[in-house]
């Protein structure tokens, strides 16, 4: 494939990620509109975030899989029609349940879209130009927390809240209509059967997860845990791990491939993207701790933490270049040590505006590096070409499930080991030493040139192979 239509498959899916994650940055600001347009509580609106959280869980593995099942172009367009479609319930929605069914119609279809854009990329990418293409969809999210909270202030005070979410229908059409033109028609040459069973099973374990961690008490972790309207989601969640495992061992075609796992460099990398996740959890308790520790108001907080936002949308095209070069231990390694660093710097000497800067920047970058490429990087190079979607919903899931876990752990450590800056700096510890333990674990990683020769044996094969690529359509 030549590199000017490679280019223009890099644009259409640096759209469709972009429009997703647009719209996980402007709810935020738009959540106080829509909880006065309802009339509801503080409780009730946490849902809104919630029921997108659940069901982009379990889009996840069930479109990557589709794509590895039906093709890539097919399933990358069902992705944006079905985000589309919630926008749409979500824009006409005149009370809270229209607003939660467009809310899970749309983490349904965005759950898709970024494992389905990387898979994409390593069909048509050689591996010696992945890094790159990865690094620009990873430097979609740094972008889009930057313009997001801008566009929505600026929305707001002309218009209705409706209108945030009736912006993703014309972005989305323009991608719809460009994927089906220039997005190569990816298909396995041998069809198999969906498995059925193990997505539904890993669907009902995610709803559990989700669900129990959203009933957690902060302040009282130990006790909620255990309360009787939290503890069975719990007990479902681990009863069914055991469940889907022996699904997943029998099933013909499993929505996780259990093998996967053998490599040293998937479960390394899986480690690494929970730790990514929990740290980028950490990040959104940094404006509180800015508040307690400068004494200064919410919104001048955030500012302060632009930094750290500019850091991290740089950090991923950075790491982009750099995979391509060095290959992804010594990406990774930096990516791993510079977060660690930042996390330190901001528990031991935050309270100082020079160093708590530095360390928005250390932070920032090394989040940037880690979220941005390198982890995709290594899960396109060790995945078969008929199961790269699959694998980077695997990835995707331990960043999501990081995150989930962080705000609760950040949370419950702070709540336990004092008040104000005190105990976000104990949580900021703790988090900085998983990380630094996290970072050690690079060292398992391959060489440059041993996973350049695991991503050449992995090649999409010709035609009449167990992959197919179609080409245009």
């Amino acid at each position: 494939m030549e590199q000017k239509q490679r280019n223009r498959i890099l644009l259409i899916l640096f759209l469709g990620v972009l429009m997703g994650a647009l719209d996980i940055a402007i709810v935020g600001p738009a959540l106080p509109s829509i909880r006065a347009s309802f009339g509801i509580d503080e409780r009730a609106a946490s849902w809104i975030f919630t029921t997108y959280v659940l069901f982009n869980l379990i889009g996840v593995p069930l479109m990557a899989k589709l794509s590895d099942v039906f093709g890539r172009r097919t399933i990358y367009v069902l992705d944006v029609s079905l985000f589309a479609c919630g926008s749409i319930i979500v824009a006409l929605s005149q009370g809270l349940p229209v607003m939660l069914l467009g809310r899970a119609v749309q983490g349904l279809g965005a759950g898709g879209v970024f494992p389905v854009a990387s898979a994409v990329i390593g069909d048509t990418f050689p591996p010696e130009k992945r890094g790159g293409a990865l690094g620009m969809i990873g430097a979609v999210f740094g972008l889009a927390f930057l313009v997001g909270p801008l566009l929505a202030g600026v929305i707001l005070s002309f218009t209705s809240w409706h209108w945030l979410f009736s912006l993703n229908v014309p972005i989305a059409a323009v991608v719809i209509l460009s994927a089906m033109r220039v997005l190569p028609a990816t298909r396995p040459a041998q069809q198999k059967t969906f498995d059925w069973q193990g997505m539904i099973v890993l669907a009902l374990l995610l709803a559990g997860l989700v669900v129990g961690i959203n009933r957690l008490d902060t302040k009282n972790i130990a006790g909620s845990f255990l309360a009787f309207d939290t503890l069975p989601f719990f007990v479902a969640t681990f009863a069914l791990v055991p469940l889907f495992i022996w699904l997943e061992q029998r099933a013909a075609n499993p929505v996780v491939h259990l093998e996967l796992f053998h490599s040293r460099q998937v479960v390394v990398a899986g480690a690494l993207a929970a730790g990514a996740g929990l740290s980028e959890a950490t990040i959104v308790f940094v404006p509180q701790f800015v508040v307690f520790a400068f004494g200064v108001t919410g919104s001048v907080a955030s500012f302060m933490l632009l930094p750290a936002v500019l850091a991290m949308a740089g950090g991923a095209p950075l790491a982009g270049r750099l995979l391509d070069r060095y290959g992804s231990r010594v990406v990774v390694l930096l990516g791993a040590s510079l977060s660690t660093v930042g996390l330190f710097i901001v528990a031991l000497f935050g309270t100082n505006v020079v160093f708590f800067y530095v360390s928005a920047l250390f932070a920032g970058t090394g989040l940037g590096v880690l979220l941005g490429a390198p982890l995709r990087y290594i899960m396109l190079n060790e995945a078969p070409a008929a199961e790269r979607a699959a694998a980077q919903g695997i990835l995707t899931l331990h960043s999501s499930i990081g995150q989930l876990v962080g705000g609760a752990l950040v949370g419950a450590i702070a709540a336990s080991t004092g008040s104000g800056a005190v105990g976000l700096t104990s949580a900021f510890l703790v988090v900085g030493a998983i990380m630094l333990v996290l970072t050690a674990l690079t060292i398992l990683l391959k060489s440059r040139h041993a996973e350049l020769d695991t991503a050449r044996r992995n090649q999409p094969a010709r035609a009449g192979d167990k992959w197919q690529v179609m080409g245009e359509k």
